[in-house]
């Protein structure tokens, strides 16, 4: 029987700690350095930190760990997968190298460009004359990218060009030569699109889902670490994945070989789906919180083995759900994303309706309780045949037990409106 590690601490991770034990062939699913609300029959934290990389792969040779699974960017970046790899590991995710997809804005819009796939038109500059040069023959909005890791937060939109100049002034007076990609502002449906790639081109291709980044109702308020996700989304044509599929991804994919740095891993495919056609947003070299939550469920197989066949370079045998709307609803601390509160009740599995399952993010264990201790609490996952009827099932909860927590309560929203569009026709 097989033992996996898993790196990360959220709700992602403990959507993939779960999907790791449905395997027939998995006994252990250990976790670092997890949370108190994953522990369970077959899951375990161990309190080594993402960045300890040394230490995890000790512990990975202890425990004969069979297969570790990187879930958060950090470690990625920081060349987890090389360190594991050097000591004899077997681990799925990309090099230090191949993570730069995510690490570097630029770099992955260089990449992009050697492509030749559909992007943003964008600049890249590391000065303030530089930028202020560029935002003078920009259009607004205008779009702007910290070129390092942002926890899904380092993307700025401004409508204003004097609010435009303050961000740069403001920006450059802290960080002198900050590298930054200013972009052109695109319009579209967004969604996120997923791919697993292994060796000698053997690559799985996930049910599309919508993330909601912004923190209140309507899209209004500050970026997030995301809201809520939806999976599949119905308004991405089978003819818009296959475009994703040949004209993005396996180009991109290509010009990171070409560049000498293959990719191997979770490839996170962010578009925008424009009058001309899907566009790339960003890349990012991991799964996503919270679509994870939404996709992972809908697989029908065993995980764990179809991780093994992609690191063989065997293309696996992948069935997805296809009659049900699988929803997600984060819940965040009171304050999320800036004064975050701590301490309040958030709810154990038990009590939740046979419908609801629940991925924890940031908790703490205290008696027969578990308390929030960050800013992502949990996720709330449920699904039925359309959106309208997940919604239903999943906010009835909510709005009865008034918890002390936050959470957006439109999750799913433009699926809904796309059903009633459908339905009318």
């Amino acid at each position: 029987m097989a033992k996996v590690l898993i790196i990360g601490a959220g709700a992602r991770e403990h959507a993939l700690a779960k999907t790791f034990v449905k395997s027939p062939q998995v006994e252990q699913v250990y976790v670092a350095p997890g949370n108190d609300g994953m522990i369970s029959a077959g899951i375990q934290t161990v309190a080594i930190a993402v960045d300890q990389l040394t230490e995890l792969a000790a512990f990975a040779q202890k425990k004969k760990i069979d297969l570790t699974f990187v879930g958060s960017e950090e470690p990625l970046v920081l060349g987890v997968v090389d360190v594991f790899k050097q000591a004899g590991l077997r681990i799925f995710g990309p090099s230090k190298q191949a993570a730069r997809l995510e690490g570097s804005k630029t770099f992955a819009k260089n990449i992009l460009k050697e492509a030749k796939v559909k992007t943003a038109d964008f600049d890249s500059v590391n000065s303030l004359a530089q930028a202020q040069a560029i935002l003078a023959k920009h259009d607004l909005p205008v779009v702007f990218k910290l070129d390092g890791l942002a926890a899904g937060k380092g993307v700025t939109i401004i409508s204003d060009r004097q609010a435009a100049k303050d961000y740069l002034v403001n920006l450059y007076a802290k960080f002198p030569h900050e590298d930054l990609v200013i972009e052109e502002f695109m319009q579209g449906i967004e969604f996120s699109f997923f791919s697993l790639i292994g060796e000698n081109g053997a690559a799985v291709h996930l049910p599309p889902a919508q993330d909601h980044k912004r923190r209140f109702d309507h899209d209004k308020g500050p970026n997030t670490g995301g809201m809520g996700a939806y999976s599949p989304v119905a308004e991405v044509s089978e003819m818009t994945i296959h475009e994703t599929i040949k004209k993005i991804v396996e180009p991109s994919l290509k010009a990171m070989c070409d560049q000498g740095c293959p990719f191997i891993g979770v490839l996170y495919t962010g578009l925008m789906l424009t009058k001309s056609g899907p566009k790339v947003v960003e890349f990012n070299v991991r799964f996503g919180d919270p679509e994870t939550q939404a996709i992972l469920p809908q697989l029908q197989g065993d995980f764990y083995q179809l991780i093994l066949d992609l690191l063989d370079g065997k293309q696996p045998l992948v069935n997805w759900q296809t009659t049900d709307v699988f929803l997600a609803v984060v819940l965040s601390a009171p304050g999320y994303p800036a004064d975050v509160k701590k301490g309040f009740l958030t709810p154990l599995s038990a009590q939740l309706p046979a419908a609801i399952d629940i991925d924890y993010a940031a908790v703490t264990k205290s008696a027969s309780a578990f308390l929030s201790n960050g800013g992502r609490v949990a996720t709330l996952v449920t699904h039925a045949k359309t959106a309208a009827a997940a919604q239903k099932q999943l906010y009835h909860y909510l709005d009865q037990a008034a918890l002390a927590l936050d959470y957006r309560h439109d999750i799913g929203y433009q699926l809904v409106d796309f059903e009633r569009q459908t339905q009318g026709k």
